[in-house]
């Protein structure tokens, strides 16, 4: 291990490799919590309803019904969602899997859709430019570590319209404590990007139900915001603001727009603060002074 570990340090393309071989891996893991874990979530509140029911002398199911069962990130094994054909691990590998059985089910032909190994692709490409921009070191895992969490809650707040704390509260603590070796910033600093990056959020959901009775966004986002404040500093916060309002903007335009779709239909803001949050992560000092630049020519 420690020669592994070596080698890493000394050779950035054996690093990258590592991190692409691992990240591919981590992505065919991603593909099943962006679908199981909004699915445990709903579980989860319908027992909670049920136990609620049942103090209230109601009939409930039993949360120990044989009928239910265990239903999480390990079990039951994946299958195919046609014919129930259980996954076998040759059928399992990263990419190369989806291209041997040419995108369908090795069994009944069901095609398997093209977003599984997107998922796994962007994971290892997204995680191998991570690690080649800081480099073998604490930053350059912590950073990959980030991108996981950020692309398991873009797609599944593109799917739900659910931001999961399991996942924004492991980001947010993740960052805090990394800030005690300040890779990327002072614990001062990752303490007020956190408090400054929910509160902005949170008061601008409150202006805006005042003003118009209706929820303009969830707290998953206040927490995202504030986790990735956690990570870049109050000092960037503008940016992935700016970044993401912005992008955020043109996509709805454009759903609007092509797809005809309702003005009133809510539009998933998280997938936005991630994607701005990631490149401020990598890009935010050089955008800043971009910006300057351009505004002080």
């Amino acid at each position: 291990m420690q020669a592994s570990f070596q080698l890493m340090a000394e050779s950035p393309a054996f690093f990258m490799g590592f991190v692409f071989i691992i990240s591919l891996m981590v992505g065919s893991f991603l593909n099943v919590v962006i679908y199981r874990l909004p699915v445990m979530m709903e579980r989860a509140w319908k027992a909670e309803i049920a136990e609620y029911s049942a103090s209230q002398n109601e009939a409930a199911p039993s949360a120990n019904n044989p009928e239910n069962p265990p239903f999480n990130l390990v079990k039951p094994d994946s299958t195919c969602p046609k014919c129930q054909h259980k996954i076998r691990a040759w059928e399992n590998i990263p990419l190369v899997s989806w291209l041997l059985l040419r995108g369908k089910c090795s069994q009944c032909k069901n095609p398997i859709s093209i977003r599984y190994p997107l998922v796994e692709l962007a994971t290892g490409l997204l995680s191998t430019l991570v690690a080649w921009h800081f480099g073998f070191g604490l930053a350059g895992f912590a950073a990959v570590i980030a991108t996981w969490l950020l692309i398991a809650m873009t797609f599944i707040d593109l799917d739900t319209m659910l931001l999961p704390d399991q996942l924004t509260l492991s980001l947010l603590w993740l960052g805090l404590l990394l800030s005690i070796e300040s890779p990327f910033v002072s614990s001062q600093d990752a303490l007020i990007g956190a408090a400054v990056g929910y509160l902005s959020l949170w008061s601008l959901y409150w202006v805006f139900k005042l003003l118009t009775g209706k929820e303009g966004m969830g707290y998953g986002d206040f927490k995202l915001l504030g986790a990735i404040g956690a990570w870049v500093g109050w000092q960037h916060l503008p940016v992935v603001i700016l970044l993401s309002s912005f992008v955020g903007a043109i996509v709805g335009v454009t759903l609007l727009t092509l797809q005809g779709k309702d003005k009133s239909q809510p539009i998933p803001f998280g997938p936005y603060l991630a994607a701005a949050g990631w490149l401020t992560l990598l890009y935010g000092d050089w955008i800043v002074e971009q910006y300057w630049q351009w505004m002080l020519p």
